[in-house]
């Protein structure tokens, strides 16, 4: 009788450990008090994108405490392959998948999330307030070299821009310079801080950025028909400003769980007056 008591009670001492070790694990039991659990997700691509992923980030963590997203940058060349092979729950574009990425990615779903322009932008202390486009291409692709040629003080031009991963420069490059060559002494960056920061301590250099990244520096109107249209947010909504594009996360295929959430939210009227308050476009309400 000792024996068969001693044996009973090791089994049943052996299954509350085991029992306490699943329900710990969450392989058993109730569902956890928030609904998205320990869950954690990866976003990640186009530095133009990052800001509203952060901003969301931390006001969705507010109110999902044991939620992780991890966000980061990179370009929006690297989000499309990193959501396109899994290794990225989310990723972030400034422009659309070229045709060798959609056949690669087929399983990629597109969420509209927020209307952006390019910006060009000098030091403020430079005193040239618009260019053309035809101006702007003759910066980028070397054949206007000093700021005298566009009506601007006698100072070398330093062009700056955005390093080959970019979506901003892709976007950039079909729609400004038409597909042509950059300039060789181009200075590239890969992120659009970078390129605000060496703008903003370079008396002769020019910039492309996305519209959140203005701090410190000079935007130029562009010069359309005679008319110098200013890259403000009603300008850039009623198409008046030419140079704007729609910003996009990535799945591959529909989200479910955590991602879902988290899109959701971005698309929510909280979530879009986050995409305001970072100053891009709001793309509901």
């Amino acid at each position: 009788m000792t024996g068969k008591s001693l044996s009973g009670a090791t089994t049943v001492a052996v299954a509350g450990i085991l029992v306490a070790f699943l329900v710990a694990a969450g392989c058993v039991g109730g569902q956890p008090s928030d609904s998205s659990g320990s869950q954690q997700i990866t976003v990640t691509g186009s530095t133009t994108v990052l800001p509203i992923a952060e901003k969301a980030r931390e006001a969705f963590e507010e109110s999902h405490a044991s939620a992780g997203i991890m966000v980061s940058g990179g370009g929006s060349s690297v989000g499309i392959k990193a959501v396109g092979e899994g290794t990225a729950d989310i990723g972030m574009t400034s422009r659309d998948l070229k045709p060798e990425e959609a056949a690669g990615y087929p399983g990629i779903v597109r969420h509209h999330v927020a209307d952006d322009a390019i910006l060009l932008i000098v030091h403020p202390g430079n005193t040239v307030d618009r260019l053309t486009l035809d101006e702007v291409r003759g910066i980028y692709n070397g054949t206007c070299t000093n700021w005298n040629q566009v009506g601007g003080p006698d100072t070398q031009i330093v062009v700056v821009g955005r390093d080959s991963a970019s979506g901003t420069r892709e976007f950039f490059s079909e729609y400004v310079l038409e597909s042509e060559d950059f300039v060789k002494t181009q200075e590239e960056f890969n992120s659009n801080g970078g390129i605000q920061q060496k703008v903003s301590r370079t008396p002769g250099a020019i910039g492309y950025v996305g519209l959140g990244y203005t701090e410190g520096v000079k935007a130029l109107a562009l010069d359309v028909d005679g008319t110098a249209v200013e890259p403000t947010l009603e300008k850039i909504k009623s198409k008046h400003y030419p140079i704007s594009r729609p910003l996009y996360m990535l799945t591959n295929g529909e989200p479910d769980g955590l991602a879902r959430q988290y899109l959701d939210f971005i698309m929510s009227g909280e979530g879009q007056e986050i995409v305001a308050s970072v100053d891009y476009i709001p793309v509901q309400g």
